[in-house]
């Protein structure tokens, strides 16, 4: 019996910390083997309304920001695209390409990556860390049992459209403003109340994260991914809204259909569940002191609490949207919402402030995978392959069938995805150089567009640069188990994506 204990310990799947340092020593020896290059970049100076021109060596040059100067560097797109602060990061100016000397990022520096990548992305983890210390205020004052115990009742019999109503309201936010690292703070929330309605943890991850990637992957107007590649492809973001608003509901009734099933399968026998094994540890952290039948009452000062603290989103949303916030202005937001809740909460100063900390303390692992991700990119950047990734994969689609060309930019662009996990950084890099292409082979640019934002964002479903790794954490499920959720699924609405962008060079 021991014996099988102790092989049964050696087949557990990795941590996520080691999934991620597994592909942070694959980014490292890539870096040996692409070689290193780069475009020269073009950025508008709006203080001086100039161009400033960067080559491979760092030399500036300062240009006239007239639209002669786009034509002679063929870079086809509007001026104003760039004077009217549409397209506001450094972008790749085609056929300058060139190798530079390899810069492979050894032991040094591939050590010293997570703690540049922890430092690079503080403001999402003081973000993260102040919504752990309100879950812990919330969790002590017996709000979220409360809560959890009224919401069971009034959704018994239909659980499911708990599931339809979150991935309706997040794909809605990202399909318009790129909603992806703020639902980070949804899953306290939401997972007690999935567990309670007997579904497993995977089917709160479905419904939150799926929303968002779906969202985002299927985005109509988000500012930060199909706007930014439209004014860097030369082209209105309108261009292919149609195919776009019908792909995002088409996908996303696929995806309801799909968890549908599961969620099913699960409620009718537990032991259905991907995680059932570990269903019993999930539940212990989500659910340590609620019991169904002893729940305390919910009165005037839980309910404030929740109030205050669900009324934090809208105002977050609004920021975020239109408001111009980042994580310093939402990190501030939810701080005073802390404050107010440890004044509304009843609790004696040094209790509410050790149950802040301890609520913080619980979400460091998920902090240190963000910094860790972060890292990836780092070592990614620094060997200078990103650039050279985007001329191979250009070069791959030139000439090709119309058909054949628009899918495989998809695969294309979702292999870029992961080399280049910000939506804006890959369409400002990218855009300029494939959009062109387009006209090679008699097609409409929004094509290119399209394929781009399809193929960054199916490959989020899964790749360990992204959010993925910290969600999982937080919710205590092992990426492999997510695997086996949700690779049928990324298969199909893969399929199902390139049958549309096929369709779309018909139509």
């Amino acid at each position: 019996m021991t014996s099988k204990k102790k092989d049964k310990k050696k087949r557990q799947f990795p941590t996520a910390f080691t999934v991620l340092f597994i592909v942070l020593i694959l980014a490292s020896i890539l870096t040996y083997i692409v070689p290193a290059g780069l475009y020269e970049k073009l950025e508008y100076d709006a203080e001086e309304n100039v161009f400033i021109k960067t080559d491979q060596d760092g030399n500036t040059t300062t240009l006239p920001a007239s639209q002669g100067t786009l034509d002679s560097l063929n870079i086809n797109m509007d001026l104003e695209k760039f004077t009217e602060g549409g397209i506001r990061k450094p972008i790749a100016i085609p056929d300058t390409y060139k190798n530079i000397e390899q810069s492979p990022q050894g032991l040094l520096p591939t050590i010293m990556s997570p703690v540049e990548g922890v430092m690079d992305t503080v403001d999402i983890m003081v973000f993260v860390l102040i919504l752990g210390g309100i879950i812990g205020l919330i969790n002590k004052t017996g709000t979220f049992d409360a809560g959890i115990a009224a919401l069971s009742k009034r959704t018994k019999g239909k659980e499911f459209l708990l599931v339809v109503v979150v991935y309706a309201l997040i794909a809605l936010g990202g399909t318009t403003f790129g909603l992806a690292e703020e639902t980070i703070a949804l899953y306290p929330i939401l997972m007690p109340i999935f567990i309670a309605s007997g579904y497993d943890a995977i089917i709160c991850i479905a419904a939150i994260y799926m929303g968002s990637s779906i969202g985002t992957m299927f985005s109509t107007v988000n500012p930060f991914s199909v706007v930014i590649a439209s004014n860097a492809a030369g082209i209105s973001f309108n261009e292919g809204l149609v195919i776009r608003i019908v792909a995002l509901i088409l996908a996303s009734i696929i995806t309801l259909v799909y968890i549908y099933r599961y969620a099913k399968k699960v409620k009718m026998d537990s032991k259905n569940s991907l995680i059932h094994d570990d269903m019993d540890r999930i539940e212990e952290r989500f659910l340590k002191d609620y019991n169904p039948e002893d729940v305390v009452p919910f009165n005037w000062r839980r309910i404030l609490i929740l109030l205050v603290f669900l009324g934090a989103f809208p105002l977050m949303i609004w920021g975020v949207s239109v408001g111009g916030w980042w994580f310093a202005e939402m990190s501030a937001l939810f701080f005073a919402v802390a404050l107010i809740i440890i004044f509304l909460s009843g609790l004696s100063e040094k209790e509410a402030v050790n149950t802040f900390l301890e609520g913080a303390a619980d979400l460091i692992g998920v902090v240190l995978i963000i910094g860790v991700a972060r890292a990836i990119n780092i070592v990614m950047d620094n060997g200078m392959i990103s650039d050279t990734l985007l001329y191979y994969t250009s070069s791959i689609i030139e000439n090709m069938n119309s058909g054949f060309f628009a899918a495989v930019q998809m695969v294309l662009f979702s292999i870029l995805g992961f080399f280049i996990p910000s939506s804006s950084g890959l369409a400002t890099l990218s855009m300029p150089i494939m959009a062109p292409l387009a006209d090679t082979v008699g097609l409409s640019r929004d094509i290119v567009v399209t394929a781009y934002n399809w193929g960054q964002g199916w490959m989020a479903f899964i790749t360990p640069t992204g959010l993925i790794l910290a969600t999982l954490e937080m919710v205590d499920v092992t990426y492999d188990k997510w695997l086996k959720f949700i690779l049928p699924l990324m298969g199909i609405v893969g399929g199902f994506s390139i049958l549309m962008l096929v369709l779309q060079t018909i139509i």
